[in-house]
């Protein structure tokens, strides 16, 4: 069950171009999600429990159809492939995956230290294009920021948990061999390579009360 709120935009998200250093296609996307996973397992944010993925036809476009599969075995077995072609829809014989959306529950830390599940706290995603290979890590709540979405300042959640998800970071950048490029900055936040960057505050100690697009 969700006990934070949570942003219809990203509050920052991170995009890492593999074409140089993973082949495209689905076995190496669902090879480089099992390691990414592997890494944001460890700082707890992200358990994965099933993956999502739309479907396209090349030379025509999407389907309009996403599929869910449930992750009964580890994301980095060899069967997990066939698994997923394995739902592609009967009516669309030669449709591929476009997107591949990695689905789990992580833990944050409250304001007393007392940990908390919260289902989709980081979002995870690849493309499988025939272009190349790309990842996309992404967050929507405000507890890796300074304030909250009213604009309050929180910092006791802040440093509970922005740590946490500079780490990551820092352990992708890492393992992937690249550093990520900070996505476009929305109305919820905007990513620094290193985590959220804290906006100016009011005269008033307080920050950008954001609640009314919530």
């Amino acid at each position: 069950m969700s006990t934070l709120k949570r942003a219809p935009r990203e509050c920052g998200s991170w995009r890492w171009d593999l074409y140089d250093t993973a082949a495209p296609g689905l076995e190496s996307a669902l090879s480089v999600a099992a390691r990414m996973c592997d890494v944001l397992a460890r700082v707890e944010l992200l358990a994965p429990i099933e993956l999502k993925y739309s479907w396209y036809v090349l030379d025509v476009g999407p389907t309009g159809i996403t599929s869910t599969l449930e992750l009964t075995r580890p994301l980095g077995e060899p069967s997990v492939p066939s698994r997923v072609r394995g739902s592609r829809p009967s009516a669309y014989p030669s449709a591929d995956i476009a997107d591949i959306n990695v689905i789990g529950p992580g833990t944050w830390i409250d304001a007393v230290r007392q940990p908390r599940k919260e289902p989709q706290l980081v979002g995870l995603s690849l493309s499988t294009a025939p272009t190349g290979l790309s990842a996309e890590l992404s967050v929507h709540h405000d507890i890796w920021g300074w304030y909250d979405f009213a604009g309050r300042p929180h910092p006791e959640v802040y440093r509970n948990n922005a740590p946490r998800l500079t780490a990551a970071l820092e352990e992708l950048v890492t393992l992937l061999d690249a550093p990520p490029e900070p996505g476009e900055p929305t109305y919820f936040g905007a990513a620094t390579p290193e985590g959220l960057a804290t906006p100016d505050a009011y005269e008033d100690g307080l920050g950008p009360d954001l609640t009314s697009r919530l």
